[in-house]
């Protein structure tokens, strides 16, 4: 029941970093212009590799 919940916590955490990820991406591109970078793709990935972990369990 516990990996249960914690499968589904990350998929939800998953989702939402992707929705944030959409979500700025204008300002994703503005601050590439300026030199800076977002780390919203290492969010996503990490968050996209602790799901696929939890899920191979």
């Amino acid at each position: 029941m516990i990996e249960r919940l914690r499968r589904t916590t990350l998929f939800a955490a998953y989702q939402s970093a992707l929705v944030l990820g959409i979500v700025t991406f204008p300002l994703a591109l503005l601050t590439e212009r300026l030199g800076m970078t977002l780390p919203i793709g290492r969010l996503v990935d990490r968050l996209g590799e602790a799901h696929e972990g939890a899920t191979d369990e």
